[in-house]
């Protein structure tokens, strides 16, 4: 189904043709939703654009567009404003169509894309040996959002989790627990992860201390990459022990991954060595070979190298992350790969990116996006962490959202005295629980830090994931208590728009194709929370002001649809935030 924004701009562009020629056809009429309703629904500012270039008053463009502008049967006369916005007011008859039209459409109208692009998402990339922490949440959760927008408008998506499964540290470890828990090398699960985790910061205050110890670490290294099979087999059992702990979160979060880990990219490590030195970009700077970069300085001022390999031979992110990028240019056929992680890490991939460049790896055709996040902090205004100063666990803080949302349902069942099997209570906390989590997160402008609070984000009012459920559970109440089935509503039914908060809630049905192309090109997934909270708030206004059970018919079964399509455009935007939802709570 096309998009009012798309009609409307094919309107635009044949009126600026009719009013100005052929030179003006692939002009970007500019047409977006206002911002103030006073206005319309709709607006251009092109006439402003073009008065530079045309050299009259825009109120005189905006007049030849809107004479030359033929809206048929989707909107009301355009008018002008200010100094040339052209506005734009859909027609309700047309309104009540589209509405009539996405009953029957599974998409609600939301458009695929024509675009059969490729596009891979690197997000979550936990390190083996450590336990997932609250910093892996908000990749995990902003880079699932973005691939499930993008693989609902239709491209070809391929999640990658780039596991830290390689590297200096896995000799440390290695050669620490040989001496300290031989077992665990040679026996699966031998430690518990929290265990492993203790021991790898001990071995690292060790090689830090210990040269004797750091040079053995380093023959363990170079054991496990010449594929010695004790060395390797025991940094098997580690990364498999991981790997089982990480999918315990994956399965709780709803995140599907594909794992390409730090080690899968380590046969080509001295293929980007020769592709660098074939392009003449490898210096050498204190025995190490870097590649000096334009616009980076260390702190005298003086260029700043990217490390590519150290002067002990071995190879670093930097040389992981090139590789990486090769592949999935050339072997992956990836035509935008988006890279979701913490804003710290905005410089290193500007230089990696740079370097690709130089290289050639990065072709005219490719688009490299970094999407940067802020950090989770507490209600102190720090990062978060734990009352011992440690950093808080994504398991125990993903248990500790579900525990929340269980003493809040089920202090509500009680002033309500409502009794519910312990199935259900559990169902819905988890739901709850979770969805909190994710939504308090995705709500922020993902740039940003943000304030992580229980109480706040389990609250059944304001921009929170239970005030968008219970909007959803309200319209399966009116389901239940008028005992209808919204899918075996007679099919000549007409949406009926007459009040102005159903007019409202109308209008804003159908701007969800906007919303998600947006979050489509800006990857914010904001934009889509912000959209479903003015859903429900506009809903919430509908429901107090139109009775749906009480109405006779026609206007009944109007209301009644139009209440089905606000339910299903909640559970369609809520599962592209990677959110379930509940038929009642």
């Amino acid at each position: 189904m096309t998009s009012i924004s798309k009609q409307l701009t094919q309107y635009f562009r044949q009126a600026l043709v009719n009013a100005f020629g052929t030179d003006f056809a692939e002009i970007d009429p500019l047409v977006v939703l206002v911002s103030n309703s006073k206005f319309g629904d709709y607006q251009s500012n092109i006439a402003l654009v073009l008065a530079k270039k045309i050299r009259e008053n825009p109120r005189d463009i905006a007049k030849k567009i809107i004479d030359n502008l033929a809206l048929k049967e989707l909107a009301d006369p355009p008018t002008t404003a200010g100094p040339g916005f052209i506005n734009i007011r859909l027609k309700i008859t047309y309104l009540e169509s589209k509405l009539k039209a996405s009953r029957y459409d599974p998409r609600l109208g939301i458009e695929r894309t024509d675009l059969s692009q490729k596009v891979i998402v690197d997000f979550s990339s936990p390190n083996i040996a450590k336990e997932m922490h609250v910093g892996h949440l908000r990749s995990t959760i902003i880079g699932d959002c973005i691939a499930r927008t993008l693989e609902f408008r239709g491209y070809h998506v391929l999640r990658l989790n780039h596991l830290g499964d390689w590297g200096t540290q896995f000799g440390m470890l290695i050669a620490y627990l040989d001496e300290v828990c031989p077992e665990a090398l040679t026996t699966a699960d031998a430690l518990d992860i929290g265990d492993l985790e203790t021991f790898y910061k001990q071995a690292k205050q060790r090689f830090d201390k210990d040269e004797t110890f750091k040079q053995t670490a380093k023959n363990k290294v170079v054991q496990l990459q010449a594929g010695d099979e004790k060395t390797r087999h025991a940094w098997q059992l580690l990364c498999d022990q991981s790997r089982r702990e990480f999918q315990v979160i994956y399965n709780r979060l709803d995140i599907k991954l594909t794992e390409r880990g730090e080690s899968f990219y380590n046969p080509f490590l001295e293929d980007i060595i020769k592709e660098l030195d074939k392009h003449k970009l490898l210096k050498e700077d204190a025995g190490a070979r870097c590649v000096f970069l334009d616009g980076f300085t260390n702190k005298a001022g003086a260029p700043f190298p990217l490390i590519v390999q150290k002067s002990d031979g071995g190879y670093n992110y930097a040389t992981s992350d090139l590789a990486a990028l090769k592949y999935r240019i050339e072997k992956d056929k990836a035509e935008r790969i988006i890279y979701v992680t913490d804003a710290g890490q905005a410089n290193h991939f500007a230089q990696v990116f740079q370097v690709a460049k130089k290289a050639n790896i990065i072709h005219d055709q490719s688009e490299i996006i970094h999407i940067p996040f802020g950090l989770v902090k507490g209600e102190d205004g720090k990062r978060l962490k734990t009352r011992s100063g440690t950093t808080v666990k994504l398991r125990d803080l993903l248990d500790e959202a579900v525990n929340h949302a269980r003493q809040d349902f089920e202090k509500r069942l009680k002033k309500e005295q409502r009794k519910e099997s312990r199935e259900f209570i559990d169902n819905v906390s988890q739901v709850v629980g979770i969805g909190a989590v994710k939504y308090a997160d995705l709500s922020q402008n993902r740039t940003s830090d943000y304030v992580f609070s229980y109480e706040k984000m389990l609250t059944l009012q304001g921009n929170t994931a239970p005030y968008m459920l219970y909007a959803y559970a309200r319209i399966q109440s009116i389901s239940r208590e008028g005992k209808i089935d919204f899918q075996k509503l007679a099919k000549d039914i007409e949406i009926i728009l007459k009040e102005d908060t159903e007019i409202d809630l109308g209008k804003y049905l159908v701007q969800l194709n906007e919303v998600i192309k947006e979050v489509e090109k800006t990857l914010l997934p904001n934009r889509l929370c912000d959209y479903l909270y003015e859903l429900s708030k506009k809903f919430n206004r509908f429901y107090e002001n139109c009775p749906v059970l009480r109405s006779e018919n026609p206007l009944k079964t109007s209301r009644l649809l139009l209440c089905d399509l606000t339910a299903r455009t909640l559970k369609l935007g809520l599962s592209l935030l990677g959110i379930s939802v509940l038929e009642r709570m």
